[in-house]
């Protein structure tokens, strides 16, 4: 049975964000939201990135994209008849579709146009214990509705040279949101991805992410695993593929972590 949060809080909204490609970032949307609705939890993944990466790794086809996240910006159709089902029950996925790529563009000229997401996402539009929005490698327009309509940003880091740089830009972008348009939004903690005990880099880059954002950083690393890459190329979530795999057990104890952080109870 799905376990439910206390009715009296709102479902968690988390954009998974960083504006540096090549990071994790969809692979984290992915498997994550897999975790965390494998344990029960009522979850949606909104594919907020045009390229469609995160909705392909869930095995939701091209067709099935037809009415997705850019009918949900443009209010074309109720948020709730838009979700998609996955091989997990407790799963619906929003899909990216070929219009994604113009929304920037159209919704430029409009009013509230920062807004958009969130005035869609109000009084309980999904039945969901917690949105997890896949943002573009960029911080254009659909990162920051994203942005606006979150509680909490989830930053993935991948564990190489340079890593660090551009996560700085970021965090002053989510400073700015939260003074001008959504003080709810928190830095709700960043994830290091394609850690290799074998490197020395990777060591030092971890150490270098915890001693500049300390407890925001996640406990869980998330290692380079081949079968993480294979399960995306077969339309499924690692847990699925392998649920006995390194990136498997990873994802199912960062899921943990996150929950315990955001004050669910876990078993």
């Amino acid at each position: 049975m799905p376990q439910t949060r206390p009715k009296d809080r709102v479902p968690d909204i988390i954009a998974i964000a960083n504006q540096k490609g090549g990071v994790g970032k969809t692979t984290t949307a992915i498997n994550l939201a897999a975790a965390l609705a494998q344990r029960g939890r009522r979850v949606v993944l909104i594919d907020a990135d045009p390229q469609g990466n995160a909705s392909t790794g869930l095995g939701i086809g091209h067709a099935a994209r037809k009415n997705g996240t850019y009918s949900l910006l443009t209010a074309e159709a109720a948020p709730a008849s838009l979700l998609r089902d996955t091989e997990i029950e407790t799963l619906k996925v929003i899909g990216a579709d070929n219009d994604l790529a113009g929304a920037e563009i159209e919704l430029v000229g409009e009013d509230r146009r920062e807004y958009r997401l969130a005035e869609r996402m109000q009084n309980g539009s999904f039945p969901a214990d917690l949105v997890l929005i896949d943002c573009p490698p960029s911080l254009g327009l659909l990162t920051l509705n994203a942005l606006v309509a979150a509680s909490i940003v989830l930053v993935p880091l991948q564990c190489e040279f340079f890593a660090l740089e551009g996560v700085s830009q970021l965090t002053r972008t989510i400073d700015s949101v939260k003074r001008s348009l959504n003080p709810r939004l928190t830095l709700g903690g960043l994830v290091l991805t394609m850690y290799d005990r074998r490197n020395n880099l990777s060591e030092l880059v971890a150490d270098d992410a915890r001693a500049f954002f300390g407890t925001a950083v996640f406990d869980t690393l998330i290692p380079r695993n081949i079968r993480i890459s294979e399960a995306q190329s077969h339309g499924r979530p690692v847990g699925l593929y392998d649920p006995r795999s390194s990136g498997a057990l990873a994802y199912d104890t960062l899921a943990t972590e996150l929950l315990s952080r955001r004050g669910y109870p876990t078993p």
